[in-house]
């Protein structure tokens, strides 16, 4: 076997694994397995990778630094793919990023709405989709500094997307917090989040995507109610560690 055939043999079954925990997952929930999108996060692997697991039938994957996502972009521009950022954004890389991405994940301040909506003014594709990224954390009065709005600041921010030229609101995301009253509850957690859409959705009755859970939390995200699994490791193998 080749090297790509025993890489395309590998990501087959991490995947197939990763389905059927998704699978599991659903049913226990008492959810359909198509209110579930896996969204493969690719980063620090090469866009041959990407090529493999659309070959698998996967169309959903995300990147979390511009300068990578740019590149696999536009290697792998002759397939289906949808893109997802999910990294935190600069307002100075707003305009790069809304060249390739279908989604932004990560929108967290009136600032950066300003910048993407101007970005998406001067591209011929349709409207961006922007999930508002939530910090659990933040409503124990913890991880200032660090990405993400606080709970408090979701309405604000939902309704300056909503207003924001080229701009649609498509729900939440977040992550597992690590510090806080949610730290190390990731059901709670992602519980918490559910509570909050359910609020974002009286600006907005379509904005009902929920980006939570990763491959060590899926199943609590899925039971909770999410949308969008983003899923790297599990998918993809354990990243080395950066020197």
């Amino acid at each position: 076997m080749t090297d790509r055939g025993a890489r395309a043999a590998e990501l087959a079954a991490n995947l197939a694994r990763v389905e059927e925990r998704i699978q599991g997952a659903c049913e226990a929930a008492g959810r359909a397995r198509s209110e579930v999108t896996l969204v493969v996060v690719s980063k620090t692997y090469p866009a041959e990778d990407v090529r493999l697991l659309a070959g698998l039938g996967v169309r959903e994957f995300a990147e979390n630094r511009d300068q990578e996502a740019v590149e696999k972009a536009a290697a792998c521009a002759d397939l289906p793919l949808v893109w997802h950022f999910v990294g935190q954004l600069q307002t100075n890389k707003a305009r790069s990023v809304a060249g390739y991405a279908d989604y932004v994940h990560s929108v967290d301040r009136i600032k950066l709405v300003n910048a993407l909506s101007a970005a998406v003014g001067r591209r011929e594709r349709p409207s961006l989709n922007c999930l508002i990224q939530v910090a659990l954390e933040k409503e124990s009065g913890l991880g200032e500094g660090r990405g993400g709005a606080a709970p408090a600041e979701v309405g604000a921010l939902a309704r300056a997307i909503v207003e924001a030229p080229g701009l649609r609101l498509a729900g939440l995301m977040t992550v597992a917090p690590l510090s806080g009253a949610l730290a190390g509850r990731p059901a709670a957690a992602f519980d918490r989040l559910i509570e909050i859409s359910r609020d974002l959705r009286t600006t907005d009755p379509a904005a009902n995507m929920v980006s939570a859970g990763m491959s060590a939390d899926l199943e609590e995200a899925i039971a909770a109610g999410a949308t969008h699994v983003r899923v790297g490791s599990a998918v993809l193998g354990v990243r080395p560690a950066l020197g």
